[in-house]
């Protein structure tokens, strides 16, 4: 970034399937980007004044093919500015993907910015992504586990379904 925002707001979605490789295990959908070294989960920046659901909508269907609806926030992770500007990062629950959704996965071609999609199960995860990713996606499965979540809002409203 030539000239970067003095805050960023991070979109990200959460979402599991069964382990394709046939275990049954649950996996999470993440992308390697080509920026960056290791696996994060499908997301990226809110343009100014887009809601901040819809971005996370808009890099979900952008990186994997999938269109879901991205209303209940399972974790929020703030990033001082240090290297970087200050950052907020909201991570979305996605929730569990029907077998036709993970065949849109399996069948899509990400953009040149995505090297490839994974599916990886959680006892995998902190092998396969940085430290502060791995940190992020462990909170947001503690989450979704336990039925843990905000509703996100717009101006005090909810956000409809959809």
């Amino acid at each position: 970034m030539s000239k970067p925002p003095a805050r960023r707001s991070g979109q990200q979605a959460f979402v599991l399937g069964e382990d394709p490789d046939g275990s049954h295990d649950l996996s999470a959908l993440l992308v390697d980007p080509v920026y960056t070294s290791g696996l994060t989960l499908p997301g990226g920046s809110a343009e100014q004044d887009e809601l901040p659901h819809l971005a996370a909508r808009r890099h979900l269907e952008t990186e994997t093919g999938l269109v879901l609806p991205l209303r209940t926030i399972l974790t929020a992770d703030y990033v001082p500015a240090a290297e970087f500007p200050e950052d907020l990062n909201l991570v979305y629950a996605g929730g569990m993907l029907t077998p036709r959704q993970a065949d849109i996965v399996r069948r899509h071609k990400p953009p040149q910015a995505i090297r490839a999609l994974h599916w990886v199960p959680r006892h995998r995860l902190r092998d396969v992504m940085a430290d502060d990713q791995y940190r992020r996606v462990a909170d947001a499965w503690d989450a979704w586990e336990h039925g843990a979540g905000l509703p996100l809002l717009i101006q005090g409203v909810p956000v409809p379904v959809g």
